[in-house]
C-alpha cells in the first residue's frame, strides 16, 4: 500500500527514464517490504530550478541536479535494518538502472496506520481487511 511521490529538476530525466525509476522502485519494495506487485501509486513531479532547493554536500553527500527526491508512504512497523537494507538497495538498483549516482537518491519513508488510507469510495479498506482477518 506505499504512495510514492519523485520529485526531481526538470530536463534531468526523459519519459523511458522515469519508467526505469517506478519499476526500479517497485522492485525494491516488492523485495524489501514484501508489497504486492500490483500495488502501484505513484507520482512524478517536475521542479522548475527556482522551485527545487537542496544542499549540494550535506552529510558530506554530493548531490547533482540529477538528485532525486522520493518519498514513500507505507503502513509503520518496519524495523531499522529492513529500512536501512531498503535504502541501500534502491540506490544500487537505480544506479545501475539509469544510470545515476547513488548520492543522488534521497529517501524519505513516512510511516501510517491501516486508518489512514482510503483507496476509493471512501472506505478506508486497510481497516476492513485488518479487522476482518485478512
Amino acid at each position: 500500500m506505499p504512495f510514492i511521490r519523485v520529485s526531481y529538476l526538470e530536463q534531468q530525466f526523459e519519459a523511458h527514464q522515469m519508467e526505469r525509476i517506478s519499476q526500479t522502485i517497485m522492485n525494491a519494495l516488492v523485495q524489501h517490504f514484501d508489497v504486492p506487485e500490483d500495488d502501484l501509486f505513484q507520482v512524478f513531479h517536475a521542479h522548475k530550478p527556482w522551485e527545487f532547493y537542496y544542499s549540494p554536500n550535506y552529510l558530506e553527500v554530493e548531490r547533482s541536479d540529477r538528485l532525486l527526491y522520493i518519498q514513500i508512504t507505507l503502513k509503520s512497523g518496519r524495523p531499522t535494518k529492513q529500512k536501512t537494507s531498503f535504502y541501500e538497495t534502491l540506490a544500487e538498483q537505480l544506479s545501475m538502472a539509469l544510470p545515476m549516482r547513488k548520492e543522488d537518491v534521497f529517501v524519505v519513508l513516512v510511516d501510517t496506520e491501516f486508518e489512514d488510507w482510503s483507496f476509493g469510495n471512501g472506505v478506508a479498506q486497510m481497516l476492513q481487511r485488518s479487522i476482518g482477518g485478512a
